[in-house]
């Protein structure tokens, strides 16, 4: 079932940047978004970047030691989010960095949140094409032990995720 919700222009800008890793400066790497998220606009008709959600890769070393556990600490304990995070890991093979959307439903969220965020998944997902891993995570448990995230990206070949060993 659609919503009928809209995606924002600036989000679709935003999944394109985190996409595409071009060549760049160091300073335009360092501008790069490691880890952001998306809320419904107030009125509920639209996907925005949420305002001052977002870890930059230049950020990592500077203010946030652990890109990942920074990345939920920003989410909201009682409501709803769709995320990207540009996972950056390693198998017993190589390294490897691949984008995660995550839609974020705490049991704690309102009903009518969890439902309109739901039926409003799909309108973010067309947009972003590509996306190899996707998981709906339902509360801090599921989210906070990194092991969950390495389980999505490559099973139990993952040894590392953001330069941790699991």
């Amino acid at each position: 079932m659609a919503s009928g919700v809209t995606v924002n222009d600036e989000v679709i800008k935003v999944f394109n940047d985190m996409k595409v890793r071009k060549s760049s400066t160091q300073d335009e790497a360092k501008k790069r978004k490691k880890g952001v998220l998306f809320c419904l606009s107030d009125d509920r008709k639209k996907i925005i970047v949420e305002e001052g959600k977002q870890i930059l890769v230049g950020d990592i070393g500077e203010t946030v030691d652990d890109p990942y556990a920074a990345f939920v600490k920003l989410l909201p304990l009682n409501d709803c989010r769709y995320g990207l995070y540009d996972a950056t890991y390693e198998t017993k093979e190589s390294k490897k960095e691949d984008l995660v959307f995550i839609f974020w439903a705490p049991e704690s969220a309102p009903l009518k949140s969890k439902m309109i965020y739901a039926s409003s998944k799909d309108a973010i997902k067309k947009k972003f094409t590509g996306i190899k891993h996707e998981w709906q995570v339902n509360g801090l448990d599921d989210i906070q032990d990194r092991r969950t995230l390495a389980e999505k990206l490559g099973g139990n070949v993952v040894v590392s995720l953001e330069g941790k060993p699991l």
